[in-house]
């Protein structure tokens, strides 16, 4: 069973930018593809980015490109996302997840683990 634990959400303006982080424990991290999620009030829950067990392959939505960054350290067990111009639709709860697959994984079904999420709210 493994657990991830997020943190690093806060209140921000718009413009500035945020470290996400969740750790992992309860199982061996670099055998799952990692992803962050998020979702807003009143939205379904969407993709945000996505890394591979590797690290080595990352996928991201268009409306993040160039703005956020997903990384891992395995020494740490922990996976992160770089959120900079933040912008208000970038508001939400944000999900870590894990899946016991390959590649970078986009849809919410086949992550097997979850996060209890942590605010991301910015302000105009």
């Amino acid at each position: 069973q493994v657990q991830l634990v997020e943190s690093g959400g806060g209140l921000v303006q718009a413009g500035d930018s945020l470290r996400l982080s969740c750790a992992a424990s309860g199982g061996t991290f670099s055998n799952y593809a990692m992803g962050w999620f998020r979702q807003a009030p009143g939205k379904e829950r969407e993709f945000v980015a996505a890394i591979s067990s590797a690290g080595t392959s990352m996928d991201y939505t268009d409306s993040v490109k160039g703005r956020f960054t997903i990384s891992r350290d395995g020494a740490k067990n922990t996976v992160y996302l770089q959120m900079n111009s933040l912008k208000p639709e970038d508001t939400a709860v944000y999900y870590c997840a894990a899946a016991r697959l390959g590649g970078s994984p986009r849809y919410a079904s086949v992550y097997n683990y979850w996060g209890q999420g942590t605010q991301v709210t910015v302000s105009s």
